[in-house]
């Protein structure tokens, strides 16, 4: 019997080890050279808002850094919802595919019947800024501070329209609570994005707006600003009091971060996490998050995660005290 020479066994030995590697070597190269192609990133309002010059600048600056364009696609709907929602069904998670998050995304399931889970569906990749929500009325308008319109709304309960994007907000909310709290309701009436109910607003075809992106209208003098949902004085507008400081115990904090779908190659979320936080710090991107007084709120992933999963209990208690039903 013919037994191999011995260099000839060692060959094969070194082959047979090899083999497992060179069958592995094409995924490992594939995220390795990530992104090789542009990154497609779904924005959940309609154009005209206040999250297109942000997230453009941002898609900008993160593009310089992954050498690859990262291309907007808007898919409004259901408040915001169901962009990230179509991004949660994939079936794939590639890396170039990544949509803006926030907190209507978190309480969708409390809210409606929906077939994802935004616990386990998404690979969180980390938050960048904070919405801040500020009470808004037409520059025009009859109510000088947020005391005169309450106190209006309780002559006139339910008279007084209260506009906020998407049917189920926080800002909606906050709002029905700070009515509650004071003997009052307002009629709620949802928009499909801030660009069509600022024109509403400011047209006086809505009474009061409370959502974020008020920056640009107030300073062009076209509303008035009677309070904001935040913990201090807004930097930009020191004169406008706080809710809470007029002894309405209520603060929105209310981030928004970036989402891919779940089973994200770690290497390509890391890659991706770095580029985006790196694009936080840019100079364009922060100016235009000062333009609409956003606050920047930069986190890993696995903070975001934890965050989202915190929000959840936090929203379940919130709905339950306002009586909200699922539809």
């Amino acid at each position: 019997m013919n037994h191999p020479h011995p260099h000839r066994r060692q060959a094969l030995a070194a082959l047979l080890a090899l083999a497992p590697l060179l069958g592995a070597a094409p995924v490992a190269l594939a995220s390795d050279a990530y992104p090789t192609k542009p990154i497609t990133l779904v924005m959940p309002f309609p154009p005209g808002g206040s999250f297109d010059p942000i997230f453009r600048a941002f898609a900008e600056a993160a593009a310089r850094d992954l050498g690859q364009p990262i291309v907007m696609m808007h898919k409004p709907g259901a408040g915001g919802i169901t962009g990230p929602a179509s991004v949660a069904m994939m079936s794939e998670a590639d890396g170039y595919t990544v949509a803006v998050m926030h907190n209507s995304v978190i309480r969708a399931p409390l809210t409606q019947k929906v077939n994802w889970d935004p616990l386990r569906d998404f690979s969180y990749l980390g938050s960048l800024f904070g919405l801040t929500t500020a009470i808004a009325v037409a520059a025009d308008a009859p109510w000088k501070n947020l005391a005169e319109l309450l106190a209006d709304a309780k002559k006139r309960p339910g008279e007084i329209s209260y506009g906020n994007v998407g049917a189920i907000s926080v800002n909606r909310i906050v709002g029905e609570r700070l009515a509650r709290a004071n003997g009052t309701r307002f009629n709620m009436i949802p928009f499909k994005g801030g660009g069509e109910a600022w024109t509403s607003l400011i047209g006086r075809q809505l009474d009061v707006y409370a959502d974020p992106g008020f920056g640009p209208q107030a300073k062009g003098g076209k509303v008035r600003l009677l309070a904001s949902f935040t913990d201090k004085r807004l930097q930009r507008f020191p004169e406008v009091p706080t809710a809470k400081e007029l002894g309405h115990d209520f603060v929105i904090e209310s981030p928004v971060g970036l989402v891919a779908p779940k089973n994200l190659d770690p290497k390509i979320a890391a890659r991706l996490g770095a580029a985006f936080r790196k694009a936080a710090t840019d100079p364009g991107y922060l100016a235009q998050l000062e333009l609409f007084d956003m606050q920047p709120a930069v986190t890993t992933g696995e903070a975001y995660a934890a965050y989202a999963r915190a929000q959840f209990e936090r929203e379940q208690k919130m709905l339950a005290e306002i009586g909200f039903k699922p539809e």
